[in-house]
């Protein structure tokens, strides 16, 4: 079975930008309505359905971005103040590590709600609706009076950062696919990776100032800017034409295609299993260097932010390597090498070999090679299911999320010390490149050749 686009059936357009597709030009006619050809392998051009106004890419990587970005701040902006928390509420770390699981639990659940509904009002609507509940839940966070509260809380804050990640993701796909996808989740990556880069170092720095609650009291705040920035700046990219009925029937038969596609099985775990390198990394990266290791609150956001940053590089070298390469020829290597870094990181941790630079070195190669993997997989996989890209996009996430939910205390179970979470970042990424090989099989790709890269409009 080859990873190749479905044929996409033909269906009328209207065209407002010259659109180049092979030989063949379409000069602009903003009243001509001709049927339109097959999609091309890297563009999705929007439906009619309404005006439509131009859009700059740059504006649209920093608007999806700030979007995304919600989801990765919830996950680390507190994790300086994990050990506080534990001995504020009286709690084990355990229990306190069950707060960051119903984070990833709230996101999975979330992503599995919001992605039909964005289907079927669209995109705009469920990203505002989403930032008003993160909004709450953020304000419950800061008050929650024990730990048992805090992580039912976190699951609702959880939920509410879920828009962002399964929207943004349905918008890419509304208007790219392929290669130009990939490129463009790259792109995306660079925005996404300043809030794990930068998260911990702030909430550090917020920690000398303020109580852990007050962390959350700065989500709400950034809650409100997202739901400001959708309703003022980010136009509606899926038209009333291509919207789909909401109902357990027809989300049932949309999952039901997906799942019996196997190459999109196989590269939304891919995706996921991935994922559990940096999951496993974020649940016990605080206790191991600050508790293991007795570096500082703010020494490990440094730490912390390196890590980010190798992962903002690697997407960052992704577009480039996609200029000489395949996604799935980058995806492949990806994983290999990540695969390879889990098992040198198991060995240092577990030979106790180089102290904490023994630790970093795997671990940031690890993050390195497996943030060449992950624009990679969702990309391919969404390229596939552009009919329902809300409810393919909430699936990937689900399956990210979930697996995180149970990374996060499975290295509390297994003693949250570097032994513990080189066990599980390992264990993933091992299991991503055996899916990959096994049931991807990313080697019968039939290649096609690339076409327009770039979307004219969005519709408003």
């Amino acid at each position: 079975m080859a990873i190749s686009d479905p044929p996409t059936t033909p269906a009328p357009t209207t065209t407002f930008a010259p659109t180049t597709t092979g030989p063949t030009t379409t000069t602009p006619a903003a009243t001509t309505t001709t049927p339109a050809p097959t999609t091309p392998a890297d563009t999705n051009p929007s439906a009619s359905g309404g005006p439509m106004r131009p859009i700059g890419r740059i504006r649209l990587v920093l608007t999806l971005g700030f979007i995304v970005a919600l989801g990765p701040l919830t996950i680390d902006l507190y994790l300086p103040a994990l050990p506080s928390i534990t001995t504020d509420l009286a709690a084990s770390a355990t229990a306190v590590q069950f707060t960051l699981t119903g984070t990833f639990a709230g996101l999975a659940v979330g992503q599995l709600l919001v992605g039909p509904l964005s289907d079927t009002v669209g995109r705009r609507l469920p990203l505002i609706a989403g930032a008003g509940l993160h909004v709450l839940a953020s304000v419950l966070c800061a008050v929650s009076p024990t730990v048992e509260m805090l992580s039912v809380f976190r699951v609702l804050q959880g939920v509410g950062a879920a828009a962002g990640s399964v929207v943004a993701l349905a918008i890419v796909r509304d208007l790219y696919v392929g290669r130009a996808a990939a490129t463009l989740l790259s792109r995306l990556m660079l925005v996404i990776g300043v809030a794990p880069v930068f998260a911990p170092t702030v909430g550090g720095a917020l920690l000398v100032a303020l109580p852990w609650q007050g962390l959350f009291v700065v989500l709400a705040a950034l809650g409100v800017l997202l739901m400001l920035l959708v309703a003022l700046t980010l136009p509606e990219t899926l038209p009333p034409s291509g919207r789909r009925p909401f109902g357990l029937a027809a989300i049932a038969r949309t999952a039901g295609q997906l799942v019996r596609d196997r190459v999109f099985v196989g590269l939304t775990l891919v995706a996921g299993l991935a994922m559990t390198g940096v999951f496993g990394y974020v649940a016990g990266a605080s206790f191991v260097f600050q508790e293991q290791f007795g570096v500082s609150s703010q020494t490990f956001g440094l730490l912390f932010g390196v890590g980010g940053l190798l992962l903002v590089a690697a997407t960052q070298l992704n577009p480039v390597l996609l200029k000489r390469w395949e996604p799935e020829q980058v995806l492949t290597a990806g994983a290999v090498l990540a695969a390879l870094a889990g098992v040198a990181l198991l060995l240092t941790a577990t030979l106790s070999l180089g102290g904490l630079v023994g630790i970093l070195v795997p671990v940031w190669a690890a993050l390195f090679a497996a943030s060449l993997a992950l624009p990679n997989a969702p990309a391919l996989a969404l390229s596939r299911h552009g009919e329902a890209a809300g409810t393919a996009a909430a699936l990937l996430g689900a399956v990210q999320f979930g697996i995180g939910a149970i990374a996060a205390p499975l290295v509390g179970a297994l003693g949250t010390d570097a032994v513990a979470m080189a066990v599980v970042m390992s264990g993933g990424l091992a299991l991503s490149l055996v899916t990959l090989l096994a049931v991807v099989r990313p080697w019968q790709r039939e290649f096609q050749p690339e076409a327009v890269k770039e979307p004219a409009v969005l519709v408003h």
